[in-house]
């Protein structure tokens, strides 16, 4: 399978970021995966809001692929892997088996804690860690408010929105200004934070540029390029 990417430097590291979501350190054997939301679907569907039950199972694919394709020593999984602290009792016992067989077929999986799964399941292996140094880079679930040279976080889920041609086009994405990265939600049900929104200003103390996922490659948006979804009232 091809894999689309585009090669970057982080503080120095050398990245690839995936057009399926994934953010590879080749250096370091190393596949960093964000904001997985295992059963949101069926927790949608406990109160009231009826999806197909089929996103834990598309997650799991698209994982398994991408893992297939870098062939990584060492996963993490940035937090939320699972919607909420009941969402591997709700999980099909196929798709708990594959999870299980998946992170068992790595050598080191780090799952670290997120807001909604802050005891993620012990009996699916891995190491659960608050957060994870790795060189000169620091791996946590929610992104810290001003500096911090280094950090690959997740939690608000980036996209970005370009307008041109008389039409927009609004695509997750990866959030970074060289020094730092926000990764997209890889879940098949997780919405989106444009880049424009404050969240983001409050980490990187302007709006950050955009690695866009496109259906076959990563594009590099600029700052500037990239507009809020709904304009601006002038005072």
């Amino acid at each position: 399978m091809d894999r689309y990417v585009f090669s970057f430097t982080l503080v120095g590291t050398p990245a690839l970021a995936d057009a399926d979501g994934v953010l590879v350190l080749p250096d370091h054997q190393t596949l960093i995966v964000s904001d997985l939301h295992f059963e949101k679907g069926s927790a949608f569907a406990r109160s009231g809001q009826m999806l197909p039950p089929y996103d834990t199972r598309t997650t799991l694919r698209r994982l398994g692929e991408a893992i297939e394709a870098h062939r990584p020593d060492r996963v993490i999984a940035l937090g939320d892997s699972f919607h909420d602290m009941w969402a591997d009792e709700r999980m099909d016992e196929r798709d708990r088996a594959a999870l299980k067989t998946l992170v068992g077929g790595i050598d080191h999986w780090v799952w670290i804690e997120g807001n909604h799964d802050p005891q993620p399941p012990e009996d699916l292996g891995g190491e659960i860690l608050f957060e994870f140094k790795l060189g000169g880079l620091v791996f946590r679930h929610e992104p810290l408010e001003g500096v911090a040279p280094g950090e690959i976080a997740g939690h608000l889920h980036p996209c970005a929105k370009v307008r041109g041609r008389g039409r927009s086009v609004r695509r997750r994405c990866f959030a970074t200004d060289g020094t730092r990265l926000i990764m997209p939600a890889f879940g098949a049900y997780t919405g989106g934070l444009n880049i424009r929104d404050d969240a983001f200003s409050a980490c990187f103390g302007r709006t950050p540029d955009a690695l866009v996922m496109g259906r076959d490659a990563v594009h590099v948006i600029a700052a500037k390029q990239c507009v809020p979804d709904r304009p601006r009232l002038r005072a």
